[in-house]
């Protein structure tokens, strides 16, 4: 068998696959029932990534383990504030509403329309009936 040779950064993106994959925000509900909403935002990074897009859900990222404590005040708004920043350089920002639009979610479509130089408009997704059903029984498959 041959060697294989290493990566190069250009085996990852043609010129004008880069050019064409838009950076995305994606909003989604976290607090509550935080199980479930963190299974619908993964289903939600799943279908913007089955779009050809570049998803940020900084309420996934920043919430994990060792991160920040979504339950602490301060390091809540923390969190939010990093996830804004992230958000300026987005090329939208998509909210997926089959489990409503939380508080949260108000604030950061606020924030993008009030302070970010946007040209693309916010869009709103739903994922469909039928995940959102598998969802709530528990069936993690369900995000697939």
């Amino acid at each position: 068998m041959g060697k294989r040779r290493p990566m190069e950064i250009s085996d990852y993106f043609k010129v004008e696959e880069r050019e064409t994959m838009r950076r995305v925000v994606v909003e989604s509900p976290f607090a509550g029932d935080v199980k479930l909403n963190t299974w619908y935002a993964r289903a939600a990074l799943a279908d913007s990534l089955r779009r050809g897009e570049a998803p940020i859900a900084s309420h996934l990222l920043y919430t994990q383990p060792g991160v920040l404590d979504d339950t602490d005040p301060a390091e809540r708004n923390h969190g939010i504030r990093a996830g804004f920043r992230w958000g300026e350089l987005a090329d939208a920002v998509v909210v997926y509403t089959d489990l409503g639009v939380s508080s949260g979610m108000k604030t950061g479509i606020a924030y993008y329309r009030m302070y970010c130089d946007m040209t693309a408009p916010i869009e709103y997704r739903s994922l469909g009936e039928g995940m959102v059903t598998g969802l709530r029984r528990g069936d993690e498959n369900a995000t697939s």
